[in-house]
């Protein structure tokens, strides 16, 4: 009877034993890959935008052909730098970042219409 008992003891020893080393397997499979995440936040400033100069059209002055201005500092290589002129349509017009002197002709010309643009609105991003 001694010799049945130890042996159930034994029994459940080994099966203790065989179920651990599957957790330790089965944990040791499954291998997370290291990634970054984060979150943080920083200031937003403006630009101050001067010596705004329209370009008509030779042949009809009653379109613009390119829009030229002054920035305050020189945006980051790469950014980008688009214009509307409010009113005159929905459409965004690209610029050429070349520094502070910056040029929106759109690639050859704006063709916005001069007699419904009623202000310039300007945006500069990195």
């Amino acid at each position: 009877m001694f010799v049945i008992r130890n042996l159930r003891w034994v029994a459940v020893l080994i099966a203790i034993l065989i179920m651990a080393t599957a957790a330790y397997d089965f944990a040791d499979v499954n291998i997370v890959q290291i990634r970054k995440a984060g979150d943080g936040s920083g200031a937003i400033s403006g630009y101050t935008v001067s010596n705004i100069h329209y370009v008509l059209n030779g042949t009809n002055p009653f379109t613009i052909d390119s829009v030229t201005f002054t920035l305050d500092t020189a945006p980051v290589s790469g950014g980008t730098i688009k214009i509307k002129p409010v009113n005159a349509g929905s459409t965004w017009y690209s610029c050429t970042n070349t520094g502070v002197n910056v040029t929106c002709n759109n690639g050859s010309t704006l063709n916005a219409p001069v007699n419904t643009a009623n202000s310039l609105e300007v945006v500069v991003a990195q």
